[in-house]
């Protein structure tokens, strides 16, 4: 069974007329078919509009296919709610900042454990042996927005990763931040990996692909070849 499958997935974009109504007729996936097995990573490339970011955001449930299935540790995600998909798969945005809203970043990190109910001081115990796996134990009190691009998208990823997915997608992690976070970034893809997550990586940077994924895909104009 894969940890992520999609199979014979189509999905176009609706057109809005001007009495803001919706019809099919927009960017089109079309039969759209791959598995990734756990504590492997696969990654996605292709030209700008190729549909990566449209392909990353069904995986994560954020659009629903408009044909074929998606299916997260063999569950078809069209009978989940997105809070279900969400306990399963961590999506990281192409721009981290979106993910990032509290004032501090441990406060960041905690906010879900505390709205789902968990005793606070135990989430922060959580939250700071995340910051610590991922090096950032020294911006605990730091304010989010006056974090670098590079520490941006490992604070955002360790507020996924606190929830322990089975499936990662990245979608241009590697975009605007320095070799040293570079490393950083793979060497935590490497433990994930190592644990058994399955890793989908959306990159235009081929040499960080070849260098830790198992396999590479290419879109063009929504056809995976």
């Amino acid at each position: 069974m894969y940890a992520l499958e999609f199979d014979k997935v189509s999905y176009t974009y609706p057109v809005y007329s001007s009495k803001n109504s919706a019809s099919p007729g927009g960017f089109t996936l079309s039969d759209i078919s791959f598995g990734i097995e756990a504590g492997m990573c696969v990654a996605l490339t292709g030209s700008n509009g190729s549909g990566k970011t449209t392909l990353g955001k069904l995986a994560a449930g954020i659009l629903k296919p408009c044909g074929g299935r998606i299916l997260v540790s063999g569950k078809d995600i069209a009978r989940l709610t997105l809070g279900q998909i969400g306990a399963m798969s961590g999506y990281l945005f192409q721009n981290p900042e979106r993910q990032l809203f509290a004032p501090t970043v441990i406060e960041d990190l905690i906010f879900p454990q505390i709205i789902g109910g968990e005793n606070e001081e135990k989430a922060r115990a959580s939250g700071r042996e995340m910051l610590a796996l991922l090096g950032l134990s020294e911006l605990e009190n730091r304010t989010v927005f006056r974090l670098s691009g590079g520490e941006k998208l490992r604070v955002a990823l360790a507020g996924i990763l606190i929830r322990k997915p089975h499936i990662l997608i990245l979608d241009e992690p590697t975009n605007g931040i320095d070799a040293e976070n570079l490393t950083h970034l793979g060497d935590i893809m490497r433990e994930l990996l190592l644990e058994g997550t399955a890793v989908l990586l959306i990159t235009h940077n081929i040499d960080f692909a070849d260098a830790y994924c198992d396999s590479r895909l290419s879109l063009e104009k929504g056809v995976l070849i």
